[in-house]
């Protein structure tokens, strides 16, 4: 079995234009490992409650832990997961919410599905059990990731080895506002998208992992931005989340067991790729999702190759 890799950083001034980010391993969480029963594939954080989601997977498991920021262990479910692939955590003062997207072949599988904290299941999107590339009623071959924005807007990247190739703009009432989704090496189009976010300047970022690039969408119009090519020639990309501030963003790379910090542009410009530092993982942990806390900058690893699965990193 194997557990979430946690990472704290520090910032401090190399020059009068760039800054070095640092990272180390937070030993200490979580404080309970035992409960990791199965393999990792999702992370997310509930920065408000300072709550942290895991997806695992496994036989006769619970699919989903739930632990304090601390790393303390709260509680476990497994209502209607079949195999969890990507969570995303979407709570406001009002509502405590996680969104799932499910890869399964079995009964509950091929779906985006929204649950309370305590496993509550409250939205299926998507036919369960039944894969598909129909737009009405919607349907998903192996929905990778989504992000969920304040608003309510859901981005959903479908799919991973799927059918699908394409990434989707949902409103908050789950109507298709704009979607990109063909197969290919050309602009907007994708071969195994496996991770979306969102910037504060309003741009969509699309981990395409097949092509070994980033692609970048205006969230409004889902215009094409720009892609950016140059630091995934080795491997391609399999998670995007950006640091707090937004001056960052951590990109995962699967089979290199690396993370990369890569310099955010600025507004109105996509230009080209810059790693700022990157962190080396031991061979053969797979980082193959991950969350960043809005709160605290640290930086959740769901991990799949390694015997201690989920990770965190702090700033230091």
């Amino acid at each position: 079995f194997s557990f979430t890799l946690v990472l704290r950083n520090i910032a401090f001034a190399v020059s009068w234009r760039t800054e070095k980010i640092l990272y180390r391993l937070d030993v200490d969480w979580p404080k309970h490992p035992e409960y990791f029963s199965g393999t990792t594939f999702c992370v997310a954080v509930d920065s408000l409650n300072g709550l942290v989601y895991i997806g695992q997977r496994g036989d006769n498991i619970p699919k989903i832990l739930v632990f304090t920021e601390d790393g303390y262990f709260l509680r476990a479910w497994n209502y209607t997961v079949d195999t969890p692939h990507g969570i995303f955590a979407a709570s406001t003062l009002y509502e405590q919410s996680i969104w799932i997207t499910d890869v399964g072949s079995g009964f509950f599988g091929h779906t985006v599905k929204k649950y309370s904290s305590f496993g509550d299941l409250v939205q299926v999107l998507g036919t369960p059990g039944k894969k598909g590339t129909g737009l009405n009623p919607l349907q998903f071959d192996n929905p990778a990731e989504l992000y969920v924005e304040d608003t309510g807007d859901i981005y959903i990247v479908d799919g991973d080895g799927g059918l699908n190739n394409r990434l989707i703009k949902l409103s908050q009432d789950f109507m298709i506002l704009w979607l990109h989704g063909e197969n290919g090496t050309g602009p907007a189009k994708f071969n195994i998208p496996h991770s979306v976010t969102v910037d504060s300047a309003g741009r969509v970022w699309v981990a395409d992992r097949g092509n070994k690039r980033i692609q970048v969408f205006d969230k409004d119009t889902g215009e094409w931005l720009g892609a950016w090519n140059n630091c995934f020639t080795e491997e391609g990309p399999s998670s995007v989340r950006f640091t707090p501030d937004g001056k960052y963003l951590i990109v995962a790379q699967l089979n290199l067991s690396r993370l990369s910090v890569v310099a955010a542009p600025p507004v109105g410009s996509i230009g080209e790729c810059s790693v700022i530092s990157t962190i080396q993982l031991a061979d053969q942990v797979l980082p193959h999702l991950l969350e960043v806390d809005k709160k605290t900058g640290a930086v959740y690893v769901a991990e799949i190759g390694a015997k201690q699965n989920h990770s965190r990193w702090q700033d230091i």
